[in-house]
């Protein structure tokens, strides 16, 4: 007689325990073509910032030219304009900086294997996020380089977020090939010189 319960599933419909899920194979080379456009829009928050420093400047300069300003006041508000020009001048070498960073660092990235990924999965402003935090970072932000990290790990741009999100760049087999050729052909080079030398050696010996 036959057991109770549910007759057992074909073999393909059976579900492994321990079946692992496959990687992605990312070319070595990279992704081809232009990056998309540009998503955001320019740093607001830096750019204000930016602009007010220049108006205070700009306000205490012209406060210099009142005739009644002598003396100590004189000298108080001409430190103060000073300070306020060397405020917004750094600000302005910072927004040029940063849009320069953002500009090189997102064509590099669209270049890379993860960028294939991205584009499939339409990832395109995560991507500018991540590279309007690392700008900042790299003009010396800490919290900024945090959130850099973070989005780092999402987009697959560490060893260990490459193996979370099941990501493999593959062999770049042609590259391989012509390094191996050109190893094999300094060890070739590296043999005649040798037997030159033993020869030129035993020849001056006789």
């Amino acid at each position: 007689m036959a057991g109770n319960g549910p007759p057992p599933k074909p073999a393909g419909q059976r579900r492994r325990r321990n079946a692992t899920v496959a990687m992605t194979k990312l070319p070595a080379e990279g992704r081809k073509g232009r990056p998309p456009k540009w998503p955001l829009l320019d740093d607001v928050v830096l750019i204000t910032r930016r602009d007010m420093a220049m108006r205070k400047a700009d306000d205490l300069e012209l406060a210099l030219l009142e005739p009644d300003l002598k003396g100590r006041a004189k000298t108080n508000a001409e430190k103060k304009a000073d300070e306020a020009r060397a405020a917004a001048t750094i600000l302005q070498k910072q927004v040029e900086a940063q849009q320069r960073i953002e500009a090189e660092l997102w064509k590099d990235l669209w270049k890379t294997p993860q960028a294939v990924m991205w584009g499939r999965l339409s990832w395109t402003r995560e991507v500018a996020q991540y590279v309007r935090w690392k700008s900042r970072a790299e003009s010396g932000d800490l919290d900024a380089a945090k959130e850099a990290r973070q989005l780092a790990d999402r987009l697959g741009l560490t060893p260990l977020s490459l193996l979370r999100l099941r990501w493999e760049i593959s062999t770049d087999e042609v590259a391989e090939t012509r390094q191996a050729r050109a190893k094999e052909t300094e060890r070739r080079t590296t043999r005649r010189r040798l037997r030159v030398v033993d020869g030129d050696a035993a020849a001056g010996g006789e």
